[in-house]
């Protein structure tokens, strides 16, 4: 299930391992015919400067052929897309995905419509 945040912010609880929640993930993305442009690893872009941090990835995916009507309606949306999801263990070892909210981004940017919707369900459905 996920969790609506003040601050714009939705966070869905994994049942899996980081590992498994970036695979289970990326291939969540793939089967919605996404595109994945990256996949950063906060936790190793720590360590290679002599920090540590809790294992941490950062995947940015979208679709071209639905982002680029959007970002030419609305170009500041380019801000935000491609999407966004942090997956991220805690002190604790749960693993949680944030991703920013389908309402943030309307309000943010001055949408009529949401249509990010149905990230935060492609995002749960991958993660159970």
């Amino acid at each position: 299930m996920s969790e609506p945040s003040d601050h714009g912010v939705v966070r869905v609880r994994s049942a899996h391992s980081l590992e498994d929640t970036v695979e289970r993930i990326l291939a969540a993305v793939k089967r919605a015919d996404m595109t994945v442009f990256a996949q950063i690893d906060q936790q190793a872009a720590a360590a290679a400067v002599g920090l540590q941090m809790r294992p941490m990835k950062l995947l940015v995916f979208g679709s071209p052929r639905a982002g680029t009507p959007l970002m030419q309606a609305y170009p500041t949306l380019a801000l935000d897309l491609p999407l966004k999801a942090l997956v991220w263990e805690d002190k604790e070892g749960q693993v949680w995905v944030n991703t920013n909210s389908p309402g943030y981004l309307q309000n943010r940017h001055g949408m009529k419509k949401m249509p990010f919707e149905g990230v935060i369900i492609l995002l749960q459905r991958a993660v159970v």
